[in-house]
């Protein structure tokens, strides 16, 4: 059953149409690609799913209701969480007071208790290196990109998104947060992921989109997908297609 469907979204910032009339949908429980070069509209399609930014045209459904437009925290109630690009922690706050707030406004109606256990939960299941006491602003790049999953997945949802969690990662940092994404799809969390690590997104995903310019330009089977023409030509040839 399709858990995210998309119908024909769009996406402009003024004159510049940044995501053009995308249509696909989601399965739920499993792992689904977003590529594309740099450029291609991955984030900006993003932010139309998690409620960042309003569509100027196309619906989206989720979960079998119509989401389209709903605000950030609307959607995050729902159940969808999101990681980004470049983390936003508060830096000022203990890794283990950033994952509070996330299970806090996740389901404001846990008592404290529940929400520092659903806390420490997810700071253990993402396998967070550092004692959870450590400030945000000590914590280095790869490091940030577990805080932000933790977060993400302490506000309970049905479906992740992931902005290039694996951007900057060393290949035994990119084995470890792969078999973490393994575990969060078994335990039963849809994921979407954009990802440049063509590597991993083989590895993980069964199916993939991708975006180029903000158009679809190929949508099916991985395997597939990766060794389509049009696609080859959108990353300029580069081997790790193959």
């Amino acid at each position: 059953m399709a858990l995210l469907e998309l119908s024909g979204v769009t996406k402009r910032f003024g004159g510049l149409t940044a995501v053009d009339n995308v249509t696909f949908s989601v399965e739920e429980g499993e792992i689904f690609g977003l590529i594309g070069p740099n450029g291609a509209g991955k984030t900006t399609l993003l932010n139309c799913l998690a409620g960042g930014s309003r569509p100027n045209a196309g619906r989206i459904r989720f979960d079998g209701r119509d989401t389209t437009g709903l605000s950030p925290e609307r959607m995050c109630r729902l159940g969808v969480g999101r990681t980004f690009q470049i983390p936003r922690p508060f830096p000022r706050m203990t890794a283990f007071e950033n994952v509070v707030v996330a299970a806090t406004f996740g389901d404001p109606h846990l008592d404290r208790s529940k929400v520092f256990t659903r806390a420490l939960q997810m700071i253990e299941y993402v396998e967070f290196p550092r004692p959870v006491g450590t400030l945000a602003s000590h914590l280095n790049a790869s490091q940030l990109k577990r805080l932000d999953l933790a977060r993400a997945l302490a506000s309970h949802p049905k479906l992740l998104l992931l902005d290039e969690l694996a951007a900057g990662l060393t290949p035994s940092e990119l084995l470890d947060i792969a078999a973490v994404l393994r575990r969060i799809r078994a335990d039963g969390t849809t994921i979407v992921m954009v990802e440049h690590v063509m590597r991993l997104i083989l590895d993980l995903c069964g199916r993939l989109s991708v975006l180029q310019y903000g158009e679809l330009i190929a949508h099916g089977d991985a395997a597939t997908v990766a060794q389509d023409e049009r696609v080859r030509e959108a990353y300029l040839g580069q081997n790790y297609m193959l």
